[in-house]
């Protein structure tokens, strides 16, 4: 509605001119999409209206999206996976999307990416099965593990990892090609027990001290931050986050184990 009022508005003040219609009526849109999303905002778990998209359309929309390498789209279906899993979307769910997006992608981050997500939220079903087909043929295997790190800190926003998240979480990282192994490192870092140290370092608790030295010397190798500098400042800052977290593991069983 805004944006037709914007456009006539336009007109009026700037002389009954062209652009000032056209100028008007991209005001009036933004203001259109504000407030779409603010009503998102308020109401995640969408008890209006369901959107239309079919799956095979869902995957046409992402292809159209996505047909430049339009990185922050890729995100967003995963995101939104990952958030409905659990059959509600919580607002820290929401809270740290968006930081993240704002950080990765700043200026271009768009309220027309917002509504990407809200097109994936509404969904009668994600095709992550081709999404993460598309992800694992574009991305290689470091950004791909950095992806589980990222879906796993939206499952943890709300500070519990819920088994459907945990699953929903597993079958991307088949999807997309990523080892068991890798899958359980990421998966420790944030759904501990008390063997979680050793899991982060894939190692058994059985392995002996010298198995420990080299597993971490090998992780250190294989998670270093420059791994993904190709990707954006937010991912550098989770790849740190994650590499602090398999020296933090080396350390904890040196402790308990007394190595030097």
């Amino acid at each position: 509605m805004f944006k037709w009022i914007g456009a006539v508005a336009g007109y009026l003040l700037l002389g009954r001119s062209i652009g000032g219609g056209i100028l008007g009526f991209f005001v009036g849109t933004f203001i259109d999409n504000y407030q779409q999303l603010a009503k998102f905002a308020k109401d995640p778990n969408n008890r209006g209206q369901r959107s239309s998209f079919s799956t095979d359309d869902l995957f046409q929309y992402y292809q159209q999206r996505t047909v430049n390498s339009d990185f922050a789209t890729m995100l967003i279906a995963l995101s939104a996976a990952v958030m409905r899993a659990d059959g509600k979307v919580l607002k820290a769910e929401l809270n740290y999307v968006k930081s993240f997006f704002s950080q990765q992608f700043g200026p271009q981050f768009s309220a027309t990416h917002l509504q990407s997500l809200k097109n994936f939220l509404e969904s009668k079903d994600i095709p992550l099965d081709k999404i993460c087909a598309d992800i694992r043929a574009r991305l290689p295997e470091e950004s791909r593990v950095q992806l589980l790190y990222y879906l796993f800190g939206i499952a943890k926003s709300d500070n519990d990892v819920s088994s459907s998240e945990l699953q929903v979480i597993q079958r991307i990282s088949q999807l997309m090609g990523v080892s068991n192994g890798d899958f359980e490192s990421i998966k420790n870092m944030f759904y501990r027990d008390v063997n979680s140290d050793y899991r982060v370092l894939e190692i058994e608790p059985s392995a002996t001290s010298e198995e420990i030295k080299k597993a971490y010397r090998q992780m250190a190798i294989k998670y270093h931050p420059d791994k993904v500098a190709q990707l954006g400042e937010e991912f550098q800052k989770g790849a740190k986050e994650k590499f602090q977290k398999i020296q933090d593991a080396y350390e904890n069983i040196k402790k308990t184990r007394g190595l030097n």
